[in-house]
């Protein structure tokens, strides 16, 4: 019986631990290779715009809450600050975005505001923030691009 119990309880451990390895590595979108490549022309003009970037580094696999902190974070700043703020997603596992991972020294997901050669990262905010308290993580974004723009 008590072997019983402890096949039941692994059994359960190992069926819990897979359902969350797979919900972080699902794929963050399912767009093709057409709007990919449309959407890195849009953002290398988009970068020589402007001259304050919001740089969002995430991996091919996302959780959930990778994918939050993107989309408030681009939502936010494109609601209010579309012409004077570029919002960049870079995924960090494409060789094409090496140079950037390098310059910013990006060992994982990432959210950076970079002012010239100023730069702000609020990552730590923006994970604990985004799915649950997302005006938090909005309000950071204001407070931080305001008081460099002004």
């Amino acid at each position: 019986m008590r072997r019983k119990l402890n096949v039941i309880g692994l059994s359960l451990v190992l069926g819990l631990s897979s359902i969350f390895f797979q919900s972080c590595s699902s794929k963050a979108n399912n767009t093709d290779k057409e709007e990919i490549a449309e959407e890195k022309v849009c953002c290398s003009k988009a970068i020589e715009e402007t001259s304050v970037k919001v740089y969002y580094f995430h991996a091919t696999r996302r959780c959930a809450t990778c994918q939050a902190v993107e989309k408030v974070s681009k939502e936010y700043i494109e609601a209010n600050y579309a012409e004077k703020v570029t919002f960049i997603s870079i995924n960090r596992d494409e060789d094409q975005n090496s140079e950037l991972v390098e310059k910013y020294e990006i060992a994982g997901q990432t959210l950076l505001l970079v002012f010239g050669d100023e730069v702000v990262n609020v990552t730590t905010e923006a994970f604990l923030n985004a799915r649950t308290n997302p005006e938090k993580l909005e309000e950071l974004i204001k407070s931080t691009i305001d008081a460099r723009l002004k």
